[in-house]
């Protein structure tokens, strides 16, 4: 009898489990824009079952559909779009820099003056490694220049301090720190430089692209498994919140992508995480496997994937390291007729865009100036005529911020798709007048031309080299408002629908998962986001103040606005 009891206890165990996973819900009473199309579409109600979208429609035909005592989700009048996708980003980089004091402008208290800085490091750094660190830092936003090594030495004479620059490639050490890093006067710089005062003749505490690069991984150097998994979490939090349910990691070493995999394996992150390792660690993946699957997510619609190969030409422009057809104009401190440098030889781009257009590998190129952006065109067009691949790989360049007209007609020759960063407009817009001249300024990430070409491109954030919201991004690329409120380039302007597809319906084109992601569309995940208002219905500059409620994956909610 006991058994019998039990049988039944468990049999209604199962049957009640089954009913709750088989409950439907229902989301209406709102602007439900789905993303499908060149134009903007509603739908009355959305119907999700377990992680897919079942049904788009009429809220009747919805209740008819939906089964017995369907979740009802009124939106409030607010709009569900499908959640961002991340196209271009440093997820483990934003992970790290949760261990440092974030001084970016999209920070809580964002500092306006170098005291309102140091402020903030004295108040809420935490040391960490022997080390004070701070992230996001741009001089540009301080009201009183830069932040210099005598204001660090002063504040923290003893105590080693490194504060890195929002665009990653750059930062600023205090004494101690030099001390800490061993890095002197006679220390040789490759690919970078680390300025001497030519006044003092002392270490001006700054490190310049590979040197800065190579300090920041001495200074948070190796940690535990348990504290990455929580740094991941941190950086989930922060990608969710901004409305993201699919994110990405460039640059990744063989370390990050096993990281990346373990924690999306052990259920740890909810988010679909994406890697894009550089050439030399796709070599080092073929070397252990021939056949490694790249673009293969470990849970068939999601989980983690090995995106393809990462090839980079040049430089940040801002920093004058992109590389030019033509000289910048102003070239202080530099040699005559600068036009910036290659990182990289024509020859190695041209190997491995051979071996991606070869071996099926989704190639992705990372260029800033037009001659960097002609190296990787070169590379493709020749590796497409040796291969007679003519297929669409998806293959992408980002940043493509001075890609010239003739170019644009190259990327849609050899179906290529621009995956553009128009928050440097914002952020560096101002310098770019100055360093390049108006008129190559005006017409940097050129997203109306592509659209006058019948061209898809992409939009990203670069997080954490501009900040982690897709809104802000969209209003920059509706806007084109430079830090001191220019207008840059106004003829480039796009609607605010053309750019929210830079997030959705084109970034999951880019990954090759338009069936699965990029719209609200019957048998795609349900991975939605919640906003308080439409960014089609309100002011163009209201855009970036519009609130993320809720980020939904896979029909669960991942974040909900406090």
């Amino acid at each position: 009898m006991k058994i019998l009891k039990l049988h039944l206890a468990a049999c209604l165990l199962l049957l009640t489990t089954q009913v709750f996973a088989d409950t439907a819900s229902i989301y209406f009473n709102g602007d439900i824009l789905t993303m499908e199309g060149a134009k903007p579409q509603y739908v009355e109600a959305v119907v999700v079952k377990g992680k897919k979208i079942t049904f788009t429609g009429s809220l009747r035909d919805a209740l008819n559909g939906a089964g017995a005592n369907p979740a009802m989700h009124d939106l409030k009048g607010r709009t569900l779009l499908p959640g961002f996708i991340d196209a271009w980003g440093h997820f483990t980089l934003i992970a790290q820099n949760t261990l440092a004091v974030n001084l970016g402008y999209f920070s809580k208290n964002p500092p306006t003056t170098t005291k309102q800085l140091i402020d903030r490091l004295k108040a809420e750094a935490k040391l960490f490694n022997g080390w004070i660190i701070g992230a996001e830092y741009a001089d540009a936003f301080l009201t009183d220049g830069p932040l210099t090594i005598t204001q660090l030495d002063k504040a923290f004479p003893n105590q080693p301090v490194f504060v890195n620059n929002i665009s990653t490639l750059t930062g600023i050490v205090n004494t101690a720190g030099l001390k800490k890093l061993g890095i002197t006067k006679a220390t040789k710089a490759e690919q970078g430089m680390i300025p001497v005062d030519p006044k003092t003749g002392k270490l001006t505490g700054e490190l310049i692209g590979q040197p800065n690069i190579s300090a920041t991984a001495k200074v948070f150097g190796s940690y535990s498994k348990d504290l990455t998994i929580e740094t991941y979490r941190k950086a989930e939090e922060i990608y969710a919140s901004n409305g993201f349910t699919t994110a990405q990691s460039y640059e990744t070493t063989t370390q990050d992508i096993q990281n990346m995999r373990e924690a999306v394996e052990r259920r740890l992150i909810s988010l679909d995480l994406i890697a894009l390792p550089t050439y030399d660690v796709v070599d080092q993946l073929l070397a252990s496997n021939k056949s490694y699957p790249f673009g293969i997510y470990t849970k068939g619609d999601g989980g983690f994937k090995v995106a393809g190969i990462l090839v980079s030409t040049d430089g940040a422009p801002q920093l004058r390291l992109a590389y030019f057809t033509k000289p910048y104009t102003d070239t202080t401190g530099l040699p005559k007729d600068w036009r910036g440098m290659a990182v990289i030889t024509q020859d190695t781009v041209d190997r491995y865009a051979k071996l991606a257009y070869e071996k099926n590998i989704q190639y992705y190129g990372y260029s800033n100036g037009d001659a960097g952006i002609d190296m990787t065109l070169s590379a493709i067009a020749k590796a497409i005529k040796e291969t007679g691949v003519t297929e669409d790989r998806r293959t992408a360049i980002a940043h493509s911020f001075f890609i010239r007209d003739d170019q644009l007609d190259q990327y849609k020759a050899n179906k290529i798709l621009p995956q553009f960063m128009p928050n440097h407009i914002w952020m560096y817009g101002d310098v770019y007048r100055k360093i390049l001249g108006e008129d190559r300024a005006k017409n940097m990430v050129p997203l109306n031309s592509a659209k006058a070409k019948g061209m898809q491109f992409g939009i990203h954030n670069d997080t954490p080299s501009s900040g982690p919201s897709a809104l802000f991004t969209i209003w920059t690329a509706v806007n084109r408002k430079t830090y001191a409120s220019a207008t840059l380039g106004p003829d480039q302007r796009i609607d605010p629908y053309l750019a929210l597809r830079g997030f959705t319906a084109v970034a999951a084109y880019q990954y090759k998962e338009e069936a699965t992601k990029g719209s609200i569309t019957a048998g795609k995940l349900a991975d939605l986001v919640l906003l308080e208002r439409n960014p089609l219905k309100v002011k163009p500059e209201e855009i970036k103040d519009i609130q993320i409620v809720k980020t939904i994956k896979h029909g669960k909610d991942l974040y909900v606005r406090p």
